[in-house]
């Protein structure tokens, strides 16, 4: 076989790398001056995995001893790249928290982080180290949308060399190692290299007729950085060993290729866009008509996801309905079962009811939620059973007189109160109050010396324990009555208290009454009615009155027969003819053509009367 290289020298000669003139000696890969590449290997690759979980994805795992480390993204995007330790320190951009640019120390070494951040550029983020490593370095992507390619490379000393990792799915894994090997070295790496040429040597001249011959082969692309339309993608080229045989057609040689060039170029992608149609929410009534939901978004196809996008890309497609009506069953109704109640309160506002249910679509009564609440009708209302009457209302006399002898008075209660069950019309509470006492006399006092005392106040409580007062003076006895005397005249009697405590009662309740109503007839026994309450102390009703001393509330009244007419046209013409016969008002002449009959029997009776003392 016969190789040819070519080397391009500059026109002037200059300073090799061992400072000697026109030696033309260059550092080979490996940092060795006039070296042959066979001290170190070069380890590169392509990642680009299609990935659909958002979170840390390992790219490739670099050993201890690598310099030259160059980690980069192919072209900018929303991703981050990440350095952690094999010991698990995060160096860069670790632990779910994104660093800053800048320089990080870790692993023997320094890393240089850049992330351009110009709205024109499209370069991607950088890992870039000199090395070397003193420890196992795993690189990451933090995956957010998908990944463009990213592009590493390191430098390895020939003794601890190792080949980057196969590819995944639809990553191309793209390996250029130079330097001398051997067949079995790469039977052991699993990726075929020819063996190099030396830089500055011409390969020897075969012993045979066979020929090598390196031609370039394209071996495959990239995804294309733009998921539809005009994008950037990478094509790659191997360098294949040819065996050429003499008058035989070139072939390839079976354990021989490695990579050699990646070239970008202008792909053009078929846009695929669908509507995604989400499942209909439930309905949004649970009888009658309602509304159901569901989602409708536009998607675009991948290799082997989809992505969300904006709705206008599918606007050549036909959008499918977002809401629909639906009816689960017939709504239930509200039904009013009967007519209102008579009003809680004989007069002045109370309240009134009803009975409303649900009834479902059959008949039958349901629970209230199967109707709609909104439209329930009124169950209670207020009402006005008009303006309440009132009356004077008034216990019994006290039982005992406030004096000993002598004049003194007896007391009672007096109220005016709303009426609320009389079966007769009485008047409102008038001017006229009915009096609260009234004199009495137990008979003369003896006429001598003695204390006298005036009567005691009303006690200081209704009920219960209270306090009350009295006058207390010494008094003489005359026949012109009594004479107010000094104190010490009465020195010799014991002298009343003026003061004590009082209990009238406990704090209970007792039988109150109005005055009778006017008879409801004139003659022939009519009946006149008076309402009777149990009250509390504080005017309140109360059931806790003996109903054995409970007054009478209604008797008979007028019980002497009618008489005849005199004249068929003498006829009562006002309604009330009764209160005007108990005022006496048929001495007026128009009382007398009003009432004409009431007052005509009055003064029958009264005739009768006289005669009959007569």
């Amino acid at each position: 076989m016969i190789g040819l290289v070519l080397i391009s020298r500059p026109g002037n000669p200059s300073a090799g790398c061992d400072d000697l003139l026109g030696s033309g000696r260059v550092p080979d890969k490996c940092g060795v001056c006039g070296g042959d590449n066979s001290a170190c290997k070069l380890v590169s690759g392509l990642f680009q995995h299609s990935l659909t979980k958002v979170g840390y994805h390992k790219i490739v795992e670099i050993p201890p001893g690598a310099t030259k480390i160059n980690v980069t993204e192919m072209v900018k995007s929303r991703n981050y790249l990440a350095l952690l330790s094999r010991s698990g320190r995060s160096i860069i951009n670790g632990n779910w928290a994104i660093d800053r640019p800048g320089m990080y120390e870790g692993v023997g070494t320094m890393f240089t982080y850049r992330r351009p951040n110009e709205i024109s550029s499209t370069a991607g983020e950088s890992f870039l180290a000199e090395g070397p490593t003193n420890e196992i370095l795993d690189v990451f992507m933090i995956y957010q949308q998908p990944n463009p390619g990213v592009r590493y490379e390191f430098i390895m000393p020939s003794e601890n060399a190792v080949d980057a990792p196969h590819p995944k799915q639809n990553q191309l894994d793209v390996n250029a190692v130079n330097g001398p090997s051997t067949p079995e070295d790469h039977e052991r790496s699993g990726v075929r290299h020819p063996p190099p040429v030396p830089d500055n040597q011409l390969p020897a001249a075969p012993p045979t007729t066979r020929a090598r011959e390196y031609n370039w082969k394209l071996s495959g692309t990239t995804d294309c950085s733009a998921s539809c339309g005009r994008g950037n993608g990478y094509v790659v080229h191997l360098v294949t060993l040819l065996c050429v045989v003499s008058n035989k057609h070139p072939s390839v040689h079976p354990h021989y290729t490695w990579s050699s060039s990646i070239s970008l170029c202008v792909c053009v992608c078929v846009c695929v866009f669908s509507w995604d149609i989400g499942e209909w929410s439930e309905c949004s009534k649970t009888c009658g008509l309602g509304v159901q939901h569901r989602q409708v978004l536009c998607r675009q196809a991948y290799t082997n996801h989809t992505l969300n996008v904006h709705s206008s890309r599918c606007r050549h497609l036909e959008r499918p309905e977002t809401s629909s009506s639906c009816q689960m069953k017939i709504c239930s109704e509200w039904q009013i079962r009967s007519d209102w109640s008579p009003c809680s309160v004989p007069c002045g506002v109370g309240q009134r009811s009803r009975e409303v249910h649900c009834v479902s679509n059959v008949g039958d009564i349901v629970a209230d939620d199967e109707c709609n609440m909104k439209l329930r009708p009124s169950d209670v209302e207020n009402c006005d059973a008009g303006v309440c009457t009132k009356s004077w209302f008034f216990s019994d006399w006290s039982a005992q007189c406030s004096a000993d002898c002598g004049a003194g008075v007896r007391t009672r209660s007096v109220q005016c109160l709303t009426n609320h069950i009389s079966s007769l019309p009485l008047e409102r509470c008038g001017a006229q109050r009915p009096p609260e006492a009234q004199p009495c006399n137990n008979g003369p006092c003896e006429s001598r010396t003695e204390w006298f005392t005036g009567p005691w106040s009303q006690c200081s409580a209704e009920c219960g324990s209270g306090g009350q007062q009295r006058a207390v003076v010494c008094l003489m006895r005359s026949d012109e009555g009594f004479v107010v005397m000094p104190a010490y005249e009465c020195s010799s009697l014991d002298k009343p208290l003026s003061q004590q405590s009082c209990f009238i009662k406990t704090c209970g309740a007792k039988w109150f009454h109005t005055d009778w109503s006017a008879c409801s007839k004139t003659c022939e026994t009519g009946y006149r009615v008076r309402e009777v309450r149990c009250l509390t102390d504080d005017m309140m009703t109360s059931e806790r009155c003996d109903e054995t001393l409970k007054p009478p509330d209604k008797e008979e009244c007028h019980p002497e027969p009618c008489l005849p007419l005199i004249d068929e046209k003498c006829r009562d013409k006002y309604f009330n003819c009764n209160v005007v016969v108990q005022a006496r008002l048929c001495v007026y002449d128009y009382y007398q053509m009003a009432c004409c009959a009431s007052c005509t029997r009055v003064a029958q009776r009264s005739s009768e009367h006289w005669a009959q003392r007569s």
